[in-house]
């Protein structure tokens, strides 16, 4: 009977421990197992539900229009610094070296970030278009090299008319060129040849016998693209470069409809080797255009592929926000776009300066979208099968450590009774039960 008691006390005692440590272990378990599947199917419906929140993209386009309408008007208060400056070769210079922001670029195949002057070229053109002082990077040109810019094919580019209509203008009033470059075809930028360029700011200068001269900025075209080169729409950080084949980029458009800012360089405007601009794709010579590999994108011309595409471009124009769906080289694509609200005397409202395009490849998102979901899930049920293992084993050990804590405790209580006294203690415990 006695030793019956002690065996029941020693289950008892052994029972308590393994509960108290297998129902918090359990417990634990349970909660990981259950955050860790929580986890996957939160992460698994916001990645599923980015298409669904389209509006979350437009408001996207919205932020990053703003902000390249902030930093061109910050472009055209320099250009009205500068006609207050000396008229020095130093003081142009001095301008150009604290006129700097930072620019992601590709130097010895590392990818690096640089301090990079906003502007290329900085000018002073007297009332006749001779240039009086010019300054191209950091050096002043000497007197042999300046030029009579009246003339177009004296310009950098060779037809740019930036004199002919900055001249006429009021006191404070301001010029500002379409984008100006060479054209990069398919084959080049295949190569790694990609758009250099430049966004002219001209203003008028005055004396006291009135028109002067004016002043000119070249703005550096990568400042102006990166807030749509690096952008992926459906994602937060920025890229050094975004990959069109994904379906998943953003890009920026002119007030006339060309595409000014792509992944692919090849469909923004630029000038052949004559100085002319390269014809944008049109019904008409899509098939040769491609075949050459000369793709300029105008979406006002681009109605014969989708007529939405050209809706866009005119909603845009007349100062609008959306979203679209068009179809464009086989693929379903959702578009949100966003004005440029940027004006100048030759960008009036509402079109001013242009747009920003945000586009979603449907088909192919949709297909990552789920692939990744998918794999989450697999990580999750991994992870929830690794730690209930853990318990199991956990467990066990647990059961063995028991055992012989058990023993040990058994072993110490018989140590302490003196040996013949278990008959004493049972007659005890007889008698007590009679007298019950």
């Amino acid at each position: 009977m006695a030793e019956s008691k002690k065996k029941k006390q020693y289950l008892t005692v052994g029972g308590v421990f393994f509960l108290l440590i297998v129902i918090p272990l359990s417990l634990m378990a349970f909660l990981i197992a259950n955050g860790m599947f929580r986890l996957g199917v939160t992460i698994k419906e916001r990645t599923v539900s980015v298409l669904e929140s389209q509006d979350e993209v437009k408001m996207r386009a919205i932020n990053t229009a703003d902000e390249v309408a902030n930093f061109l008007m910050g472009c055209k208060k320099d250009l009205l610094v500068a006609t207050i400056i000396p008229a020095t070769d130093a003081a142009y210079k001095q301008f150009i070296v604290e006129n700097k922001k930072p620019l992601w670029v590709k130097q010895d195949g590392k990818i690096q970030q640089v301090l990079s002057p906003l502007y290329k070229e900085i000018a002073l053109i007297d009332k006749n278009g001779k240039e009086q002082i010019k300054i191209v990077g950091d050096q002043a040109m000497p007197a042999g090299n300046l030029v009579n810019v009246s003339d177009p094919a004296n310009t950098t580019y060779k037809t740019e008319d930036y004199f002919a209509k900055t001249k006429n203008l009021n006191k404070g009033e301001v010029y500002v060129s379409p984008v100006t470059g060479a054209y990069v075809d398919k084959a080049a930028f295949a190569k790694g040849q990609r758009f250099s360029g430049i966004v002219r700011f001209s203003t008028p200068v005055f004396s006291k016998d009135g028109f002067a001269g004016i002043i000119s900025l070249a703005l550096d075209y990568r400042h102006l693209a990166k807030f749509a080169d690096q952008v992926i729409p459906t994602q937060a950080e920025r890229v050094f470069e975004t990959d069109a084949k994904t379906g998943n980029y953003s890009f920026m458009v002119d007030n006339s409809g060309y595409v000014i800012s792509h992944p692919n360089d090849y469909h923004i405007i630029g000038l052949d080797k004559a100085g002319q601009l390269v014809p944008a794709l049109s019904k008409e010579n899509s098939a040769d255009s491609t075949q050459k590999g000369i793709e300029v994108l105008n979406l006002n011309q681009l109605g014969f592929m989708d007529p939405n595409l050209q809706k866009v471009a005119q909603d845009a124009a007349s100062g609008k926000s959306g979203i679209i769906t068009y179809k464009f080289a086989g693929s379903t694509k959702f578009v949100a776009y966003a004005p440029i609200k940027f004006y100048a005397a030759n960008l009036t409202q509402p079109a001013g300066f242009g747009w920003i395009g945000m586009g979603v490849d449907v088909e192919k998102y949709n297909e990552a979208a789920t692939k990744i979901s998918q794999n989450i899930e697999k990580e999750a049920k991994a992870w929830t099968a690794t730690v209930i293992l853990i318990i199991i084993v956990s467990m066990v050990i647990l059961f063995f450590i028991m055992v012989l804590l058990m023993r040990g405790i058994g072993r110490s209580i018989q140590a302490d009774v003196p040996e013949g006294s278990e008959g004493d203690l049972a007659a005890l415990n007889d008698d007590d039960d009679d007298d019950k």
